[in-house]
């Protein structure tokens, strides 16, 4: 697990629905049960400063920093997605996007990355589609020296041309096997968590299944049901996610308060109910 992409887990799981602030001491503490270092929480932050998510503040009890807004709108949006708060609804409108790609490499693969992680998928070098306009990303293109083009296409669910657009832009078949792979793999890791674990081991299961359901918001555009196949695992796993999601929520907070309060405050006693 990389401490950056930690670092926005944790603001958007945990310390944005608290004010999206922390001081630097716990940020360390919170991401040490996931195996990270204090040097690589530091080299992180320092990063995501540089890069306009998070802002230094200073706190009551030392140096610390807060998400941005435009970190804010970016956590809010995943945490919808991740959690499906808002209902997905389609008009039968495609949206386009022509695109003079960057030559750097390094460029092009980040652009790609946001892209997907706004739902498009590509139909070929320079050309990607979505079942709905991400609000942001005529700005996105334009802060990134993209020149590009954007077109409406209509197709009813179920007609050929609507199914061929997402044929060729996902491969909804690699999804759902990675869906089923996800279920399995935490399945197996959550399997030892129970109500007789610890606070710390029940925030670090919660905090992988997250991150590791959050992989998904840049390989699944979510799209409408109308245009997915029958029986889609990608249900069967968000409902498994939910679950276990829930189940652990409580010892997670417990242990970010505990962390958040600097350990001043004694830790809650484990419930030891089965």
């Amino acid at each position: 697990m990389q401490a950056r992409s930690a670092l926005f887990d944790l603001y958007g799981d945990h310390l944005r629905p608290r004010g999206g602030r922390a001081p630097v001491a716990a940020l360390v503490k919170l991401l040490a049960p996931l195996g990270i270092a204090p040097p690589a929480v530091r080299t992180a932050v320092s990063r995501m400063v540089r890069q306009g998510w998070l802002e230094p503040l200073k706190l009551a009890s030392g140096p610390g920093y807060s998400i941005t807004p435009k970190a804010a709108r970016r956590l809010d949006e995943a945490a919808s997605r991740i959690y499906r708060t808002g209902r997905i609804t389609w008009d039968g409108r495609f949206d386009l996007l022509v695109l003079d790609a960057p030559t750097a490499r390094r460029e092009r693969q980040r652009l790609a990355a946001t892209l997907r992680y706004l739902g498009y998928g590509t139909l070929d070098e320079h050309t990607w589609v979505a079942t709905r306009s991400a609000e942001d990303v005529d700005l996105l293109l334009s802060e990134a020296g993209v020149r590009f083009e954007r077109f409406s296409a209509v197709h009813a669910a179920g007609t050929p041309g609507a199914m061929g657009l997402v044929r060729r832009a996902w491969d909804l078949a690699e999804i759902g096997r990675a869906y089923e792979r996800f279920v399995a793999e935490q399945r197996a890791a959550l399997a030892g968590i129970t109500a007789r674990s610890n606070d710390e081991d029940a925030y670090a299961a919660r905090f992988r299944l997250v991150h590791a359901w959050r992989t998904f918001l840049f390989r699944d555009p979510q799209l409408p049901p109308a245009l997915l196949p029958e029986r889609w695992p990608g249900i069967a796993a968000a409902g498994f996610f939910d679950r276990h999601a829930a189940r652990l929520r409580p010892a997670a907070d417990r242990y970010v308060e505990q962390c958040l309060d600097g350990g001043n405050r004694p830790a809650r006693p484990k419930d030891r109910r089965k």
